[in-house]
């Protein structure tokens, strides 16, 4: 019985817990929600896509998920997103800064805009810094709340994408760290989360490749034998 009630709770880790997801539609976005509601969390996907976003929310059920246009770059539409989690449920434990653009890696920086460079990091850095000051805000009188930022290999690895995109990146884990160092205070943890190569849509336009070519992204290790040694 107490090995049955342990591995209930375990399934259900997030019973009772509100999260804000922006760029919830899809991707790595969608598969988050999808997750915590499965955990028993109450999930509001933010996202411009908005016929995605309330097809999600359809399937999670209107008790778990609720949809939000969420332009991520407009303070007022990241201040709109945490208030619809606040007026409905009460409070905001999860903030999840997941939305992200990309934009063709060129070779030279000569060949970068500016303007194109500015759109990226607006989304990918800017979104970022307006979720956590706008979570901040609303965990802070509870003393508890998790932020999650969402990083990329290109966080620290340089030569991987766009100028834009890596830059906005390496920024996100910068930023991340920052805050880290004044929430503790608060109760408030924040992670930057920096995965792979993820076979997203998102991933696939960045890079224009097909889903074969994104598997062998992963094959340099193909008929490697790792030892202990190793």
């Amino acid at each position: 019985m107490a090995t049955g009630a342990l591995l209930s709770q375990a399934a259900r880790r997030l019973e009772g817990k509100v999260a804000v997801i922006t760029g919830g539609a899809g991707g790595i976005g969608e598969s988050t929600a999808r997750l915590f509601s499965k955990h028993g969390a109450r999930v509001i996907i933010g996202d411009i896509r908005d016929d995605l976003g309330k097809s999600v929310c359809k399937d999670l059920g209107p008790e778990t998920a609720s949809f939000v246009h969420c332009d991520v770059s407009s303070e007022s539409d990241i201040k709109n997103a945490i208030a619809t989690a606040v007026d409905k449920h009460g409070k905001l434990d999860i903030m999840v800064n997941n939305a992200a653009i990309g934009d063709p890696s060129k070779a030279s920086i000569l060949d970068n805009d500016k303007a194109d460079f500015e759109k990226v990091v607006s989304v990918n850095l800017t979104g970022v810094f307006l979720g956590t000051k706008h979570a901040t805000r609303a965990m802070i009188p509870s003393q508890r709340g998790s932020i999650i930022n969402l990083g990329s290999v290109c966080s620290s690895v340089g030569g991987v994408a766009s100028h834009a995109y890596t830059s906005s990146k390496h920024a996100v884990l910068g930023l991340t760290r920052k805050v880290a160092a004044e929430l503790g205070r608060y109760g408030v943890r924040i992670n930057c989360l920096s995965p792979y190569f993820i076979l997203t849509p998102l991933t696939k336009a960045i890079f224009q490749i097909d889903e074969d070519a994104g598997v062998r992204v992963y094959s340099n290790m193909d008929g490697v034998t790792l030892r202990q040694e190793d």
